[in-house]
């Protein structure tokens, strides 16, 4: 089924949003469950399918592949239909996509990796089979996605369609470095390329496509053109030039050779730079938007871009050897890491659903729902990285001092406990992420921009598409 315009694949987009949110439900148990064993290693038995390895890998990947994966797959049903006037390849591509990606790899990689069959690879622990099917999966998604802005030309594509295409070509190349390489080099050799793959999930994944739902929710809910093309082109070809040369900062002090590992950490400082200038592009870009905008959509994306900025400023300060040899392998990692696939990815995907969602004229739309879901997430989020902050700077501390190493773990027992409960608020925001999106009248959220910011083409996200509709 498609809008009235007769582009947006609508079926597409409340399938993989809707599987976002479920498969998301089922990634916050895992990591509650490995949370748990934290601070009460015994609470759950001695079942070898319930131990903190396996639940934290099926957490870890179900988040990126499954919450996050299926999320950016909506947002590009709707995205880039408007962003090129063309559908996209093909609705039946669409439909093996969408069974390729849930019962393939996210519902059997879970259950292999319960079973005991995994990779012991960051952010890759999903076993080779699986892999295969990612690669596949990839690969059909580029052909369904990017022909449609070929079709057009090059010389109008605004800069969420730039995030995209490199957000995909990238991914295909990397996903297999990452995935595959690794089993076949040994030693540092292979712990190189993991490393390599650890930060372009991240950067080449992740960071992309949900850059592209902000520069492409801001125009879009404020209708107001970004505040510089020129800084929003300079920060994407940075960011593709300087995230896959600093993974290797994840192993400072390694025997990998110093010469690589001073790379990666003056890439990782440029890195921080580089989104210094893209941040304050984008915040001058919602200027007269509100500290709060009302357009539930665009405050998720404004929230996750200031979770940008911070996670961003914190990593390129982590890689810094001084820094890296006190907080390496504490609790201060952890919330790093949450702060950018719970903060800065999830806020700018729920946006981005949300964005998607009001603008289907038969999906149902809570908007009280969404204004709770904001708040518990927010809640959540700065609860649970500030938590694990500061037990990751009282670890650090008590290594260096002439404590026992049994002594950190025990100091750090109650800020795990309150990590596991942080759960509470931030599975109640996604609750009520689901409510919002499955409750309340249908067609409410078309109803509510159509008042608002109304439903023409913005110019400045999609120029050709604008003129001939205005013709």
């Amino acid at each position: 089924m498609s809008d009235s315009r007769g582009q947006v694949e609508t079926r597409l987009v409340y399938a993989h949003g809707l599987a976002s949110i479920i498969v998301l439900f089922v990634s916050l148990l895992f990591g509650f469950f490995a949370s748990l064993e934290m601070a009460a290693p015994d609470s759950l038995g001695a079942s070898p399918w319930l131990t903190w390895g396996r639940l934290r890998y099926d957490h870890t990947q179900g988040i990126m592949l499954g919450w996050l994966a299926n999320a950016f797959f909506a947002f590009l049903y709707h995205a880039v239909p408007l962003l090129t006037g063309r559908r996209v390849t093909s609705v039946r591509l669409g439909q093996w996509i969408f069974g390729l990606w849930n019962f393939a790899i996210v519902l059997p990689g879970w259950i292999l990796v319960l079973a005991g069959f995994s990779q012991p690879l960051e952010w890759a622990e999903f076993p080779l089979v699986i892999d295969a099917f990612v690669v596949l999966a990839l690969l059909l998604a580029a052909i369904q996605f990017l022909p449609p802005f070929f079709s057009r030309g090059l010389e109008d594509l605004y800069v969420s369609s730039w995030y995209i295409i490199g957000g995909l070509v990238f991914t295909l190349l990397a996903y297999p470095m990452g995935n595959f390489v690794p089993e076949l080099v040994p030693g540092a050799r292979g712990a190189a390329f993991s490393g390599l793959w650890i930060h372009d999930a991240v950067g080449l994944f992740v960071t992309p496509l949900a850059l592209a739902m902000i520069y492409f929710v801001i125009p879009a809910a404020t209708r107001r053109p970004i505040f510089s093309h020129f800084l929003s082109m300079l920060g994407f070809w940075l960011l593709f030039f300087l995230y896959p040369l600093n993974g290797t900062h994840h192993y400072v002090f390694s025997v990998i050779p110093m010469s690589a590992q001073i790379g990666a950490i003056t890439a990782s400082t440029l890195l921080g730079v580089d989104v210094i200038l893209v941040v304050a592009n984008l915040l001058l870009s919602l200027r007269g938007a509100g500290w709060l905008p009302r357009d539930l959509g665009l405050r998720f994306v404004a929230t996750g871009t200031v979770f940008y900025l911070i996670v961003s400023i914190q990593g390129s300060v982590q890689a810094q050897m001084a820094v890296n040899q006190s907080v390496h392998f504490s609790d201060w990692v952890v919330g790093h890491s949450h702060l950018a696939m719970l903060g800065f990815a999830s806020f700018a995907a729920a946006g981005g659903l949300i964005h998607v969602w009001q603008r289907i004229p038969w999906a149902r739309y809570n908007a009280e729902a969404l204004e709770w879901s904001y708040w518990l997430l927010l809640a959540g989020v700065i609860l649970m990285v500030t938590d694990l902050t500061v037990a990751g700077l009282v670890e650090a501390r008590m290594w260096q001092s002439s404590a026992p190493w049994i002594e950190s773990v025990r100091a750090a027992g109650p800020y795990w406990m309150f990590r596991a409960l942080t759960f509470v608020p931030i599975a109640g925001g996604f609750v009520a992420l689901l409510a919002g999106l499955t409750t309340g009248d249908p067609g409410a959220g078309l109803a509510a921009i159509r008042d608002s910011v109304g439903l023409k083409p913005v110019s400045e996200i999609a120029p050709r598409l604008a003129i001939a509709e205005s013709e």
